[in-house]
């Protein structure tokens, strides 16, 4: 399973999100991280498109979480930036050559794609089973207690 490149890129603003006191515009969280504003703007608007964000207008604007991070799964997040298609799908190879299956005797999915559905689903099972606020808690572990009060203040001031 290979993600995109903007699945982390959405996933850190999400857990950064957490942290802001009012809304962040896209450029203060694409200077934050570092990346191309336009880059950025076009996950935030894959988020936007699935509900997981919403834009607030106006001079204070920006990007805030539409709902708590213990309600949005990296899963949804995924979803969002990537869509939801499975990462294989069957196209039947069974049926095809001078050996072909024929179709009558396909009434079940072959092992392959048996073996690959299963992997898929855990796959998603286990990115369903993390949080935002799971991942926010993991930075506060790995960089110390009060990491993201700092970003949070950074977010909200003019400097940088």
């Amino acid at each position: 399973m290979k993600l995109s490149g903007g699945v982390e890129w959405a996933l850190h603003c999400c857990v950064v999100l957490t942290a802001a006191t009012e809304p962040v515009p896209a450029a203060r969280l694409a200077q934050l991280h570092d990346v191309s504003p336009s880059y950025l703007a076009k996950q935030l608007q894959a988020l936007s498109r699935a509900g997981l964000v919403r834009s607030v207008q106006g001079k204070t604007g920006g990007y805030v979480l539409t709902r708590e991070a213990a309600e949005i799964s990296v899963l949804d997040v995924v979803q969002a930036v990537d869509g939801a298609t499975p990462a294989f799908v069957c196209t039947e190879i069974r049926q095809r050559g001078p050996l072909a299956t024929p179709p009558e005797k396909c009434g079940k999915p072959c092992g392959i794609a048996r073996v690959m559905g299963a992997a898929d689903a855990a796959w998603r099972a286990s990115l369903a089973g993390v949080t935002i606020a799971d991942l926010r808690d993991s930075v506060e572990r790995d960089n110390g207690p009060g990491a993201l009060t700092g970003v949070g203040a950074w977010l909200g001031g003019a400097e940088g």
